[in-house]
């Protein structure tokens, strides 16, 4: 990232923060903060898909209430 001479600081610092956000700089970092072992890795993400289809039945079922 370049940053012109006229340029104000304010407004690079914030084109820098939403460049890292759009890569996923920082959630990638947290992610790799610490050990996950496999085992957890995997019931995490079984605990997410079951809360998905949670989600999805009771969107279903509040869509036939009416």
């Amino acid at each position: 990232m370049v940053v012109g001479e006229d340029e104000l600081l304010e407004k690079a610092l914030k084109r820098f923060k939403r460049m890292v956000e759009k890569e996923g700089i920082v959630r990638e970092w947290k992610r790799r903060e610490y050990f996950e072992k496999p085992s957890s890795i995997k019931n995490k993400k079984n605990k997410a898909l079951v809360r998905k289809r949670q989600k999805k039945q009771r969107k279903l079922a509040d869509a036939k209430k009416y």
